[in-house]
């Protein structure tokens, strides 16, 4: 059978030439890279194998996070990768070898074992990036693994009862032909997700029990209440506003604990009863520009703050009421401080002396003192491991290492905390990582990467790879912490939202203004890169800043706001419509289309890296082929690397290394150019 007239059967055939020559002189040139099978290549020049070899070094570094301690105390449940993927394993002692118990083939998320016995573990499992994440239980006993939740829907982690026989968890309904579409497909009916809540039996998964089912909603933190009557529920509005519920677990009809919604959004986050029922510890910045730690008293509603003395941010806390003690971590200016304090009279007590970095995941050891915490920390020289620290014998022990192997820690960089003035006067800041200025004199090219969320945060965290481009490349790298940012306060984290989307560009060129004015950075050779809304970022001073720029990296980043929301995945879209705006409205979809990326691709005039993950359920893989083809369209070197085992971002460690070989090609061509050869 015959298809299109013979100009276009033409086309395609040079096509199908095209792509068998590219990827024969991959395979066929030893001085070249062979990407993976799952690895499609378009408009991509042959990468130097040479890369390889250079880069090892800055890819060889091991680390593990903690994830729950056995119930006994003794060991620990941790998550780390040895293959391709990250995977759970058990850690006998500190230092000990670590003990597979899951080798699938997607990343295992989450971890948690059974109260009491620890016979079995509960973890959840995607399919290559989707996150349509299912619960499934593993036998600590012969390693038999079995699905918990039912499969086709997205599960929430599961909260455990105290007895341990019991777990409660959501499922959320998602569709699966969302990457299918594009901005071109044309209205459609709104999908609505459907959120249930499930009480179970891990080890008789079949007699689940459906509690109660909510449209459109999101709900999380759940947790049982003491006497199992009521769980308790976090209402998400808004990265801005949420607030808690109590669910009765008999008749389904649920409570409103905290105050109804007001003129200014309340935040309220990781709350849990206090062990008699009568009160929540909770997360709230109500009356606060920071969130502060509180208790609110179930039977009047009051709420107290536990230490107002602290002007930051209260991350994460855990309480152990065997030792009295709660542990709290406050982030300042981007790191971490573990900070203790007496349950009964909140004295502060005193701390380990730990080095600026990320601090996360605290759980108290179920041993009879409970005085141990557990934690996670990852520092410019630490790719990251897990420590314990006994309060009452101020020791702290290493439980995981955490080595850069082939590069001695002391030779990678330190960030520099930076502050400039944007366009209005608001003061922004980011972490500075500069290049040995002997080794390498001189002003230096800048890479200047932009965090997602957009309520994410830049902060002091270990680069991996990224030291390469430091440490031998000679190049300036700058993470900005823009309006929108999270850990600045609630009015800082609002000065995005909506109309004000493109006041967070504007900060980046008020960065390139400072780079421009600092006798060690080349403000004639800056590039920018993002990942997800960083992504968006990048795209976005592309058009705004074309002349400032020698290229941009996108990493599953949006081009346009419009599309992006009709074609996320349901659960996700009203949050992400608190955020940006609401498309359905004629002026806010006039607004989108003033500012996108996609419509405005005609300003872009330096070349453009486009990566996405096939799989991608958040900002969908149309998003990027969109703007590929308007790019190619118009002329605009665009180079695009797309991965059919991923989603949202790079997980597989054999596609993390063939991306950060490719952006270093990518560099090269366009950053490190010599301006005569440009």
């Amino acid at each position: 059978m015959r298809v299109g007239s013979a100009p276009q059967r033409l086309r395609t055939w040079l096509g199908i030439a095209a792509l068998l020559l590219s990827q024969w002189a991959y395979a066929a040139d030893s001085a070249f890279l062979t990407p993976g099978e799952n690895l499609v290549l378009d408009g991509i020049p042959p990468i130097p194998a040479e890369f390889a070899d250079r880069v090892r070094a800055f890819g060889s570094f091991s680390s593990a996070g903690m994830v729950a301690w056995h119930p006994s105390g003794e060991s620990m449940l941790i998550h780390t990768r040895q293959k391709s993927t990250t995977q759970l394993f058990l850690l006998a002692k500190p230092g000990a070898r670590p003990e597979p118990l899951t080798d699938l083939a997607d990343a295992v998320s989450g971890g948690t074992f059974q109260p009491g016995k620890g016979e079995y573990v509960l973890f959840q499992m995607g399919s290559g990036g989707d996150e349509v994440y299912r619960i499934y239980r593993m036998d600590i006993s012969g390693g038999r693994v079995e699905p918990v939740s039912i499969a086709g829907e997205r599960a929430a982690p599961p909260t455990f009862n105290r007895k341990g026989d019991r777990i409660v968890y959501t499922t959320s309904t998602v569709d699966r032909n969302r990457s299918l579409r594009s901005s071109e497909d044309g209205d459609e009916p709104e999908r609505t997700s459907r959120l249930t809540v499930w009480i179970a039996d891990p080890l008789q998964p079949d007699t689940a029990k459906k509690v109660a089912s909510f449209y459109g909603a999101q709900f999380g933190g759940i947790r049982f209440s003491p006497d199992e009557k009521s769980l308790l529920m976090q209402e998400l509005v808004s990265v801005n506003e949420s607030h808690l519920w109590l669910l009765d677990i008999a008749s389904g009809e649920k409570r409103r604990i905290t105050p109804a919604p007001g003129k200014v959004p309340v935040f309220y986050g990781a709350a849990r009863f206090s062990r008699d029922g009568t009160k929540l510890y909770a997360i709230s910045d109500r009356d606060s520009e920071f969130r502060r730690l509180v208790t609110i008293d179930l039977a009047t509603g009051d709420e107290t703050v536990l230490a107002p003395q602290f002007n930051f941010d209260v991350v994460e806390f855990s309480i152990s009421e065997k030792a009295d003690r709660i542990a709290l971590i406050t982030e300042e200016e981007g790191s971490s401080v573990l900070r203790f304090l007496e349950l009964g009279s909140l004295k502060e007590l005193p701390r380990p002396a730990l080095l600026p970095g990320v601090i996360s995941g605290l759980h108290w050891r179920p041993d009879a003192s409970g005085k141990t915490i557990a934690f996670n920390m990852v520092s410019a020289r630490s790719p990251g491991a897990a420590f314990a620290y006994d309060t009452e014998a101020k020791r702290l022990t290493r439980w995981t290492p955490a080595t850069t192997r082939g590069v001695s820690a002391l030779e990678l960089v330190e960030p520099q905390l930076i502050h400039w003035n944007s366009f209005d006067g608001t003061q922004i800041s980011g972490y500075l990582y500069a290049p040995d200025a002997q080794k390498f004199p001189g002003k230096r090219p800048v890479l200047v990467e932009i965090h997602g969320g957009p309520e994410g945060q830049a902060r002091p965290g270990f680069l991996g790879r990224n030291n390469y481009l430091v440490n031998e490349m000679g190049m300036a790298l700058i993470y900005p912490n823009v309006r929108g940012s999270g850990g600045f306060g609630k009015t800082f984290l609002a000065m995005d939202n909506g109309v004000k989307r493109e006041d967070s560009v504007r900060d980046i060129g008020a960065l390139f203004d400072w780079i421009g004015k600092q006798e060690h950075l080349d403000a004639s050779k800056m590039m920018v890169k993002g990942g997800s809304y960083g992504g968006y970022m990048s795209l976005a001073v592309s058009v705004m800043y074309a002349d400032r720029i020698a290229g941009a990296i996108d990493i599953v980043g949006p081009s346009d706001f419009t599309s992006l929301l009709t074609h996320t995945e349901s659960y996700r879209r009203d949050l992400r419509r608190a955020e940006y705006g609401d498309e359905r409205d004629p002026a806010m979809h006039a607004f989108f289309d003033k500012i996108s990326p996609l419509n405005n691709a005609g300003k872009i005039r330096k070349p453009l890296f486009i990566i996405h993950g096939k799989n991608d359920p958040r900002v969908p893989y149309s998003e990027a082929v969109q703007m590929v083809e308007r790019l190619k369209k118009q002329g605009t070197p665009v180079w695009f690397l797309t991965a059919q085992n991923e989603g949202h971002g790079f997980a597989r460690k054999e596609n993390q290394e063939f991306l950060f070989y490719a952006e270093l090609e990518f560099l090269k061509q366009t950053l490190l150019v010599p301006p005569a050869t440009k």
